[in-house]
């Protein structure tokens, strides 16, 4: 069992699985495609043609099935993101996007105020999203790897790089806001707003550089009801609407259930859990806001999919590894439940029979994340955050003393 347990946990180990499966994943469809010399990879088609219209100044949010299916919902900013990846040939620019993305998520999970091993517990329990996201060349950890590193801004007192982290993750999807919940974090609030004022500004008139002014004025005016439109749809989608809001209305079979009956005491628990205030600069109180946050941002929004997933389980993990030692059965069973339901429903390793009939009709993924960001709540409500500091002071420097 140890020496499992060593295996299991070694960081060269955790980090082949990252990247190695990421590269499996993708890179298995181009090999199944090589021969016509094209990807199947709709995704990154849809999202190569963001940066070709933009260039052109076309529509990004109309249909065009001669390239790929389904729409781009994607600002004009990701347009500049994914350009160095799509002036690359196809096969090529595919496996570096999805490889620029597995690192970005691994780099802002390290740069966590975290240790080591809680750090490659992060790695570990997401090694099978991070491939799934990969396999479907999801965005997805890009925002989430905004999210934290806004967080870690903020935290080293860095607010016009938190400013930038939060505009770029907005500009690219509505998401990245979401990094205005560690404001009250911030040693200069007054910084960090003139900083996002500034980012506004430069990223809004960036996109103008390779187009003109009155398209991106344009595309900004046609992308808010392409985003409602795409909301709407979603209401309606088998496997789209995976909130607290969706679950609810699929399995009670509620039609037209109003979100803010369930959005408003959402947003009222949020809420209430920021404001002990003598806890705002302790470390393990800020990580449960930042696991809270990536929970909320998924569970509440009924644009979520499976693949967004993936950042609420970054939030789970967090959570787990910020845990009071000993944990209870409880909190075993919650992580377990994660796993299983949410983790790995939406792949090969669960019973499609399950999936097909009962996880994805009912929304059930979103079940356990529910549950866990419940009692991320009522920790931050009630958790003794400075005992736990001077306890965990005093078993350093007795471990200190004891070499």
């Amino acid at each position: 069992m140890q020496k499992l347990k060593r295996i299991l946990f070694n960081r060269p180990f955790i980090l082949t699985l990252w990247f190695g499966l990421s590269l499996f994943a993708v890179a298995k469809d181009i090999i199944t495609h090589f021969a016509n010399k094209e990807t199947s990879h709709n995704n990154y088609i849809i999202y190569k043609h963001n940066f070709l219209n933009l260039i052109h100044q076309q529509s990004l949010f109309g249909p065009e099935p001669q390239y790929y299916f389904d729409l781009n919902h994607y600002g004009p900013v990701f347009g500049l993101i994914i350009a160095p990846f799509a002036l690359l040939p196809n096969q090529i620019g595919v496996v570096l996007w999805v490889m620029f993305l597995a690192y970005i998520l691994f780099y802002s999970i390290i740069k966590l105020p975290l240790n080591d091993f809680q750090k490659t517990i992060i790695l570990l329990l997401n090694v099978n999203s991070m491939m799934g996201s990969s396999g479907n060349v999801q965005v997805n950890p890009l925002i989430v790897a905004l999210v934290i590193f806004s967080f870690i801004f903020i935290k080293n007192k860095q607010d016009f790089w938190a400013a930038l982290m939060i505009i770029i993750g907005t500009a690219i999807k509505l998401y990245g806001i979401v990094g205005l919940a560690f404001f009250f974090f911030s040693d200069n609030k007054i910084k960090l707003v003139l900083s996002l004022i500034f980012w506004s500004a430069v990223l809004f008139v960036l996109p103008m550089l390779v187009s003109s002014p009155a398209y991106i004025l344009k595309t900004y005016h046609d992308w808010y009801p392409d985003l409602l439109a795409k909301n709407a749809n979603n209401l309606f989608s088998i496997r789209g609407n995976v909130s607290v809001m969706g679950m609810i209305s699929k399995v009670f079979l509620i039609k037209n259930l109003s979100n803010m009956l369930v959005l408003a005491p959402g947003l009222l628990l949020f809420g209430v859990s920021v404001f002990r205030i003598k806890y705002w600069r302790n470390t393990q109180y800020q990580l449960l806001l930042l696991a809270s946050t990536l929970l909320f941002t998924i569970l509440f929004s009924t644009g979520s999919e499976p693949p967004t997933y993936i950042i609420a389980f970054i939030g789970v993990s967090i959570w787990y590894v910020n845990l009071k030692r000993p944990i209870t059965g409880y909190e075993r069973f919650l992580l377990i439940f994660a796993l299983v339901l949410t983790n790995f429903s939406p792949s090969d390793l669960f019973p499609r029979y399950l999936r097909d009939k009962y996880v994805i009709p009912y929304a059930l993924i979103a079940l356990p994340c529910l549950l866990i960001w419940l009692k991320i709540i009522y920790e931050m409500l009630t958790r003794d955050f400075g005992a736990e500091t001077a306890d965990d002071r005093l078993q350093a420097e007795v471990a200190i003393a004891a070499k």
